[in-house]
């Protein structure tokens, strides 16, 4: 089962929690200048590091050559979480290792040499933490990083420097978005050394009332640090978010009650519905069911698999061969009434 699939991703605020390791290996070039033979032996000895009988976790790891995919195969695997928005125009030799069930992907030859990426639904930055360090152990055991004692693990970006580690949850916050707080939002969860992205992290746009929250820095404070603050972050999201909800459901009982109805009337009968529009809806319909107004059956996905699955490349990958808008559109309105009927 994949970690979107589980139930836990539609239970609460939080819908998954991440950790992001930067790594690079010492005796190679930088991606921006290592070279097409250096780059294809670099990937080789990581690959190794990772899928060999040392250890039970690699049989369960497939690699994926990323800069071979179509455009629309590297975008799915984007909108699963599987790899960045930077692998996505990478024409240098660049792959993935990844996990059978999708919580683990090691990034390679993306804008460092290693990014090892654990994910796992709901509230678990711990278990994420633990088996990123672990994979980090393991990959260690047989390539030596560049490191440095003053600056800690070096870097192609230096915001990255020190622990290298980026550590995030997605949040759902429908009730501080409609109450118009997101920049009040913002400007607190800076007061913690925190800032907020949009679904696929940096220079990507919230949508469906979806942002990830992650720490800011990475240089002068450990990683039990950087993940205890994330947390004090999370829990102070998950009190302002409450609030507002309360107070909608105490206030503007019916107004809610008829936007969460109404979305749900539309995506069980449009026929033609974009991608934006309907992550509005969906976004209304998780509510919905969290707040026990939505007292109607489930779909037997998360509604966060259904948001993954209506995003373009996933459209386009697994449904139609046509690059066409509007057969899109038509395509995800029938996905969307098939989940929802």
């Amino acid at each position: 089962m994949k970690w979107y699939e589980e139930k836990i991703v539609d239970d609460g605020i939080v819908i998954s929690s991440r950790v992001r390791l930067a790594r690079n290996i010492k005796k190679y070039p930088f991606p921006k200048k290592i070279s097409q033979q250096q780059s294809e032996k670099m990937i080789e000895e990581l690959k190794g590091a990772v899928i060999n009988e040392r250890t039970p976790l690699g049989s369960q790891f497939k690699y994926v050559e990323v800069n071979k995919l179509s455009a629309n195969e590297k975008r799915s695997m984007m909108e699963s979480h599987i790899i960045s928005p930077v692998m996505l125009d990478k024409v240098q030799n660049c792959g993935v290792l990844i996990k059978n069930d999708e919580t683990v992907s090691i990034m390679l030859n993306e804008e460092d040499h290693v990014r090892i990426q654990t994910i796992f639904p709901g509230e678990n930055i711990d278990k994420a933490w633990d088996l990123a360090d672990k994979i980090d152990n393991l990959i260690e055991e047989s390539v030596e990083y560049a490191f440095n004692e003053g600056c800690g693990y070096i870097t192609s970006c230096p915001t990255n420097m020190g622990t290298g580690i980026r550590a995030s949850v997605m949040i759902h916050v429908p009730a501080l978005e409609g109450a118009g707080q997101m920049q009040n939002l913002v400007n607190a969860l800076g007061k913690f050394g925190i800032t907020v992205r949009g679904i696929y992290g940096e220079g990507t746009e919230p949508v469906g009332c979806i942002y990830q929250i992650s720490n800011q820095i990475t240089l002068g404070q450990s990683e039990d640090e950087i993940i205890k603050n994330l947390k004090n972050a999370v829990n102070f999201v998950k009190e302002q978010e409450i609030r507002f909800r309360e107070n909608l459901v105490k206030n503007k009982k019916i107004d809610i009650e008829d936007d969460i109805f109404r979305a749900y009337g539309i995506i069980k009968n449009a026929r033609k519905i974009s991608a934006k529009e309907a992550m509005v809806l969906l976004s209304k319909i998780r509510e919905g069911f969290i707040l026990g107004i939505l007292d109607v059956p489930k779909p037997q996905r998360t509604i966060y698999n259904v948001m993954i699955n209506i995003q373009l490349g996933n459209i386009q990958n697994k449904f139609i061969t046509e690059n066409s808008a509007n057969k899109r559109d038509e395509v995800r309105a029938k996905y969307l009434r098939d989940e929802f009927n």
